[in-house]
């Protein structure tokens, strides 16, 4: 019987020698490298080094060159919507680099797409660097938070809470005793200080209590006013209060009846009568209890963030609001001048929402409002002033109210745009102008293209920084975990969960 077949063994076959200049085939290894001894795992990967130069010197490294036009000085706000690139942002720097000149910004967007968000992340990154940041006349109760956070101080202001007296000159009454010793002209144009502020003041108030009757102050009213201020002022280590001023002219002597040239006692009550009532509506109409004692809560300066919390008059009337605000921004402004004063050269940030509501409460209230609040950009403090509209300006009594509204707005070095309506767009481009592709942009975020309840606003975390005739910068921002606890503006409406990464 004969043996199985058996096929002969196949011989391998034989394979070439691999090239060592080929990449070896294979899955893709990870970014870092394969772990294991020996299998050139890295555990730090370097940024490679950054350089800018024009298209034409670069032109050889295309695709891999990205257009800049975003400056890197300031915090980090976002990635810039097209290049991808890092932008950055900083009132104050941007002025000592020649950026801008003035360190003002105007946030304007639709409610919910982020104008807190933007503003509060430009503040916690420059206390990091710093700077002192107030935030004056906080309505909504939505800066405590954060400035709780950062180690600052938080002021709550209303019936029941602290009081601050408008009148209060704070840190500047507490520079003057040194000045007087030290250098007895600085602290002459720190009492003249002292007293303008105070008078401009009263004024508002005094404008914001006669409310839409319209009912001018008297050159007569104005000048008591003053006379009073100075006579309560040479008593030594008290603060007057608004009570205090009423009580000095019903008191009428001698030199508050000369002060306004009255010449009998009986022209004379007829000449201040009116200030004495509108005054005693401050100290005891819908204001009693604010701003009509000695403040409570002293502001620390030292501290790295103020918030003055007003939200607890959030549904008051306009002209509580209004009265509000005044007197915050006064007072949060008048620290300021007193740090300059004792020499303290920290920059400051304030921040002031909401400010419409206060200026539309009665006539007059914005020229009266600028002289409070502006400061000059050598003084090294930068603002933010946001609203949802410049339809806002409209509402405002005048036209002449209207005119000087609106320069805030053009005073605002910076203009950050958030989602806005073609009809808002065209608001903003007769004061700032737009490119057709900017305002198509910027509109383009502030509606749904669907009527899905499962994603967020298209607007939420988008802006566009205008800065002068230049181009805008479109930049998206991403909150991190702990800045939307933070920044979370909607935990009412939501129930304290927050469903997206963009800012409130």
């Amino acid at each position: 019987m004969s043996a199985p077949f058996k096929p002969a063994p196949r011989l391998a076959k034989p394979q070439p020698r691999r090239d060592p200049s080929l990449p070896v085939t294979g899955p893709t290894p990870p970014s870092w490298g394969w772990r294991g001894s020996g299998k050139g795992r890295a555990s730090h990967i370097a940024v490679p080094p950054r350089f800018q130069a024009t298209t034409v010197q670069t032109c050889g490294l295309f695709p891999f060159t990205a257009g800049s036009g975003a400056p890197s000085v300031g915090v980090p706000i976002g990635r810039h919507m097209i290049w991808g690139e890092v932008v950055a942002l900083d009132p104050i720097d941007w002025v000592r680099h020649n950026i801008i000149t003035n360190p003002g910004i105007f946030v304007l967007g639709e409610p919910g797409i982020g104008k807190s968000a933007i503003s509060k992340r430009i503040a916690s990154g420059l206390i990091a660097f710093g700077v002192g940041v107030l935030s004056l006349g906080d309505l909504k109760g939505e800066y405590g938070p954060l400035v709780t956070a950062m180690g600052g101080q938080v002021v709550k202001i209303g019936w029941g809470l602290h009081t601050l007296n408008p009148l209060d000159s704070g840190p500047l009454g507490q520079a003057l005793p040194h000045l007087e010793r030290t250098a007895p002209a600085k602290a002459a144009t720190l009492r003249a200080e002292i007293r303008g502020r105070r008078l401009t003041l009263l004024l508002a108030l005094c404008t914001i209590a006669r409310g839409s009757r319209g009912v001018p102050i008297t050159d007569a009213e104005e000048l008591v006013l003053g006379a009073a201020l100075d006579v309560l002022d040479r008593r030594t280590g008290v603060q007057p209060i608004i009570p205090e001023v009423v009580a000095q002219i019903e008191a009428g002597d001698q030199e508050l009846r000369h002060a306004v040239r009255a010449r009998s006692e009986t022209e004379y009550r007829e000449l201040t009568d009116g200030i004495v009532r509108t005054l005693a509506r401050i100290s005891h109409g819908v204001l009693r209890g604010l701003f009509d004692g000695h403040t409570t809560a002293p502001v620390d300066m030292n501290a790295p963030a103020v918030s003055i919390d007003i939200s607890a008059l959030d549904k008051a009337s306009d002209d509580v609001v209004a009265a509000a605000l005044q007197c915050t921004w006064a007072y949060g402004f008048g620290l300021v001048d007193a740090a300059r004063a004792v020499g303290n050269d920290r920059p400051y940030l304030t921040i002031q929402d909401e400010m419409w509501r206060s200026l539309r409460a009665a006539p007059g209230l914005v020229d009266r409002t600028d002289r409070l609040t502006r400061l000059n950009r050598h003084q090294g403090v930068g603002s933010i002033i946001t609203t949802h509209s410049l339809s806002d300006l409209e509402a405002l009594p005048t036209e002449e109210d209207r005119a000087k509204a609106r320069g805030f707005v053009e005073r605002s070095a910076v203009t950050i745009l958030g989602a806005l309506p073609d009809l808002e767009l065209a608001r903003v481009h007769a004061v700032r102008a737009l490119t057709s592709s900017e305002r198509e942009f910027v509109a383009s975020w502030s509606a749904p293209e669907s009527w899905a309840t499962d994603r967020p606003h298209p607007g939420r975390g988008k802006y566009l920084i205008k800065c002068g005739g230049r181009l805008g910068i479109p930049v998206e921002m991403h909150l991190t975990p702990r800045e939307i606890d933070l920044y979370n503006t909607d935990a009412a409406i939501r129930g304290h969960k927050s469903t997206t990464v963009m800012g409130a």
